[in-house]
């Protein structure tokens, strides 16, 4: 083979690489250095390029004028902050009618049925029925003015966004409802927001409704479902004052009753999300248009990224999350938001498949070189080790992935790093919360650095105050983040007390997140405000901090970390993990059924060992360690009460449930 026709055959993206294969080649140090010169030559003409970033990565935001320490996004021209990117795009009525404009009609939602294609609904379509559905619930007493809240009771579906549109187009205010809040939430939610109308998908969830409202006094006149049910349904449901239509039918009486859209304006309510706290009922974030799309334009201005108000298409899951990877498989997206606990699964899935020496050490290799691509600000996949080694993952998640956002939760930087590299696509990390509408920071392009959140959205500015107990301070670039822009909400819902609490009277947001500026501009969210308490001795401890490091610990699935005022020290609660454990503690001679493993004591010490190292190589003080920890077999979550609805720790509900346990550990603890 010649030397021109191994580099077209290897595609080898870099010099380092290349030198390695040299090696390889003939002896001949004339022939070899030939070899070298032409493959040098090749990858000269044919080297990947860095994308563009939009700034000076190493300066990504700038101080405002006017003191307080306040910064903003380095893409802005001045310290106004950005409340649309198109002029005749201001409310999502607007996004929608722009995306039906441009797209000419083309496909916006899709679903699929398991083993078939993605079948789509057109801009007109969706339009359509939305005004369909609006125009009947305008009929049946709702207004502007007046019953103005509808509930959305469902999974993300084509329906969702529908009726979400309807509300939309007649100036309906959308209140999202999840199961995962609980009966009593639920029950609390519909009385907060005087809901007359709940739209559902399935039987299950208008029964629990009205399981809710039934044997005491409520306002539900409507429930309508998108999916069969039967009359049965309709019957317990007229025994108690309510009327169960059909999608269909509340169609079929907005064709009848049809009434010309009424837009809102950017200042006029959208959505009112109740975010499930850690403690006490669920808080209504009263979310305006104008809210959402000065979020959706920053976003916009920092990716370019496809929205509905670009034309784009939006595919839906067919609502099991065992089939996620087949629907993806299937609808091969080209944008893919995703949660870190997906993100975990598959660094997690990518490294078990790793199972033998040489695959690790070609996996590691490969990872080595794609990193060092990204170092330099090259994102692709189509390097040789995207064919020989990544290419399977790719196409796990259709092979068309170009942007993906992450947000939601903390991702270990090991996690997204490698998944930058393995995935080859734009990979951004946002943070935020409900109260700001979605994000106030995200990372910009080009900066494919970990560990931080990027740098204030062009949406709005952010400033650290200080938390003087934890001894972090604004002069030195710590303290709570706040954040102020058109994309702060208005408030709770008729809550002016906890509206007081995370609004001050200036508009700042005061998110109880403690962050840190970097020297490149970017924030750091290295504590938690809320959750502190006081030792015995009077030493403040902040546990999700402490709890985040030692999630680092391979064989940590979850842990709490408790202390208190009367105590001297923390203890600890390990749930392991179930895929991981058994082979670590393999390699320590110990065996046997997972939840026999969580009772042996040599394991529990060799986990306590690991995260106490853990805790040292981070910085954490003698005192911000625990001395004793107990393993238990079940994973907090939703589902056992021990986790809110966006995956938080109650912290309340887990000492609780924990009591006894760890009763026992401080028993056994010499002070």
């Amino acid at each position: 083979m010649q030397a021109q026709d191994l580099i077209r055959h290897l595609r080898i993206p870099e010099l380092d690489d290349l030198r390695q294969y040299v090696r390889s080649l003939p002896t001949n140090t004339l022939m070899g250095m030939g070899a070298f010169a032409a493959i040098t030559t090749y990858w000269l003409v044919t080297r990947p390029k860095a994308l563009t970033p939009p700034c000076d990565l190493t300066l990504q935001s700038v101080e405002v004028s006017g003191g307080e320490y306040a910064r903003r996004s380095i893409l802005l021209d001045s310290d106004s902050h950005m409340a649309y990117y198109y002029n005749d795009a201001r409310t999502m009525y607007e996004f929608f009618t722009r995306g039906l404009r441009v797209s000419k009609n083309g496909p916006c939602l899709g679903s699929r049925k398991s083993n078939h294609p993605y079948k789509w609904l057109s801009y007109k379509e969706v339009a359509d029925r939305a005004e369909l559905i609006g125009s009947a619930l305008l009929h049946r007493g709702h207004s502007k003015s007046g019953d103005k809240y509808i509930g959305i009771f469902a999974q993300n579906r084509p329906e969702w966004t529908i009726s979400e549109l309807a509300c939309y187009t007649y100036s309906l205010v959308a209140v999202p409802l999840y199961d995962t809040l609980g009966t009593e939430a639920i029950s609390y939610v519909i009385d907060k927001a005087i809901i007359s109308t709940v739209i559902c998908d399935m039987a299950d969830k208008a029964s629990l409704i009205l399981g809710c409202v039934s044997g005491r006094q409520h306002r539900i006149k409507t429930i309508a479902i998108m999916e069969d049910f039967d009359s049965e349904l309709t019957a317990q449901a007229q025994q108690i004052g309510i009327e169960i239509l059909s999608m269909k039918e509340l169609e079929a009486i907005g064709k009848a009753n049809h009434k010309t859209p009424i837009p809102p304006k950017p200042e006029d309510l959208a959505l009112i999300c109740f975010t499930s706290g850690t403690t006490g009922n669920p808080k209504g974030a009263m979310i305006t248009h104008g809210n959402i799309v000065s979020n959706c334009s920053a976003f916009i201005k920092i990716t370019e990224g496809v929205l509905l108000v670009h034309g784009a298409k939006i595919g839906y899951f067919q609502g099991d999350i065992r089939l996620l990877m087949d629907d993806l498989k299937a609808l091969k997206p080209t944008v893919f938001p995703v949660v870190p606990r997906l993100l975990n699964r598959m660094f997690d899935k990518i490294f078990g498949q790793a199972n033998t020496p040489l695959k690790r050490w070609m996996l590691d290799f490969a990872t080595s070189r794609k990193e060092a691509e990204l170092r330099s600000g090259v994102v692709r996949k189509d390097s040789m080790w995207d064919k020989l080694i990544f290419s399977k993952v790719q196409a796990s998640l259709g092979g068309r992935v170009r942007l993906m956002i992450t947000g939601a939760a903390p991702v270990s930087p090991t996690v997204l790093t490698f998944l930058r590299a393995a995935l080859g696509c734009q990979f951004y990390e946002g943070y935020g919360q409900t109260e700001c509408t979605a994000g106030c920071t995200m990372s910009l392009p080009g900066d494919w650095t970990a560990g931080h959140v990027g740098a204030p959205l062009p949406c709005n500015i952010v400033k650290l105050v200080d938390v003087a107990e934890m001894k972090y301070f604004a002069v030195n670039g710590e303290g709570e983040v706040c954040v102020k822009g058109p994309n702060v909400f208005q408030g709770y819902l008729n809550d002016p007390e906890r509206t007081a609490e995370a609004l001050n009277k200036d508009g700042w947001l005061h998110t109880g997140d403690i962050g840190k500026w970097l020297p490149n501009g970017t924030l750091k969210i290295v504590d938690r405000k809320k959750h502190i308490f006081k030792l015995a001795q009077g030493e403040y401890i902040a546990p999700e901090k402490i709890e985040n490091i030692y999630t680092r610990s391979d064989p940590v699935a979850q842990i709490f970390v408790h202390g208190d005022s009367l105590k001297a020290c923390l203890v600890g609660i390990v749930v392991p993990d179930p895929d991981f454990l058994p082979g670590w503690a393999k390699k320590r001679g110990i065996e046997g059924p997972y939840k026999v493993m969580c009772k042996n004591k040599e394991l529990k010490n060799a986990i306590l060992e690991d995260i106490i190292r853990l805790g040292k190589e981070a910085g954490l003080k003698s005192f911000e360690q625990v001395r004793d920890i107990t393993l238990h077999p079940e994973m907090f979550s939703v589902q056992n009460g021990l986790l809110t609805p966006t995956l938080k720790a109650k912290r309340a509900e887990l000492r609780r449930h924990f009591g006894d346990q760890i009763d026992q550990l401080y028993a056994k603890i010499k002070m």
